[in-house]
């Protein structure tokens, strides 16, 4: 990890988390800015951010649950959501352009994991392009295949980390 650090969210990154999401994804794929404060206030605890100079250049989010579908659309605003769960949900997993391919994304993911384990988290689930089921699988990902979301008109895996 050079050249940035990782720590949990704070109120004030809601703009900056919001425009990395909305530079990050397809506007039909991308949280609202109301989703994302709704991520920061309610679930802050599996919400990290890389900051560089002050920056927000990456960030990861996620809410808990009971279930093993993942595919729900109310659960990204966290309807349904049991910060109790033994199941964390990553909702978006977004880097800044010009900090793609220095090891943010990877980083941001070990620290989710490492401290999903440290909270006796039984497994980390999460949808996927086809074109990153690689990346994740190279986190220790399994590929669960193709998925019953059509999340924002697209085509999704379903990816699995066991913690146990």
């Amino acid at each position: 990890m050079s050249g940035f650090t990782i720590r949990r969210v704070r109120p004030q990154d809601l703009d900056a988390c919001h425009a990395l999401e909305a530079c990050c994804f397809p506007p039909a794929e991308a949280a609202s800015r109301e989703s994302i404060a709704t991520r920061i206030a309610r679930f802050p605890e599996a919400f990290l951010v890389a900051e560089a100079g002050g920056a927000v250049v990456g960030h990861v989010n996620c809410g808990a649950t009971r279930k093993d579908d993942i595919t729900d659309e109310a659960f990204k605003a966290l309807v349904g959501h049991d910060p109790a769960g033994p199941n964390l949900v990553v909702f978006s997993l977004a880097t800044a352009p010009d900090w793609r391919g220095r090891g943010v994304a990877a980083a941001l993911m070990a620290r989710l994991v490492a401290e999903a384990r440290a909270r006796g988290r039984g497994r980390v689930l999460l949808l996927c392009k086809e074109h990153l089921k690689d990346f994740y699988r190279g986190l220790g990902f399994a590929d669960g295949g193709p998925s019953a979301s059509a999340h924002g008109g697209a085509a999704w895996r379903e990816m699995r980390l066991d913690l146990g």
